[in-house]
């Protein structure tokens, strides 16, 4: 069932999920503002969700014969996203928010239909629930931006 190509793709999610996780933990312990109280709520629901995200990649490349990339160093030279420093205010987190879940979203389906290709339907399925979870996402974001 190995299938180095989804290996290689899930390895860059879990990546992209490892620097998208640290910097909502970074929005979550610095944001100010009039939104604290919302955001920081917010901020804690999205990490926590992609800690599970991240676990569930993972133990799906180890389902696939794959091995799981599981250093920083590994983390930051695959990943399509970027850290992000030093963003106090709502607006500023929020759409850099929005621009990672683009970024994971177009990954994600990528993904899936590799996995359909190649008749990997545990993979499809988990990229399935992840784009559901993640439009809806996404469009709050986009919603609390107006």
């Amino acid at each position: 069932m190995k299938n180095d190509k989804i290996i290689d793709k899930l390895n860059v999610l879990l990546a992209d999920y490892q620097i998208y996780y640290q910097n909502l933990r970074g929005f979550h312990w610095n944001i100010q503002g009039k939104h604290f109280f919302q955001l920081h709520d917010k901020f804690e629901e999205l990490y926590t969700d992609s800690a599970q995200k991240i676990d569930d990649i993972a133990e799906r490349i180890l389902t696939i014969e794959g091995k799981p990339l599981h250093s920083f160093d590994d983390y930051i030279e695959a990943s399509t996203i970027k850290a992000k420093k030093n963003i106090h205010d709502g607006e500023g987190a929020v759409s850099s928010i929005i621009d990672d879940l683009k970024n994971i979203l177009d990954l994600e389906r990528e993904i899936k239909e590799m996995a359909v290709e190649a008749s990997d339907d545990g993979t499809e399925d988990l990229m399935s629930d992840f784009i559901d979870e993640q439009e809806k996402t996404l469009w709050m974001m986009k919603a609390w931006m107006k």
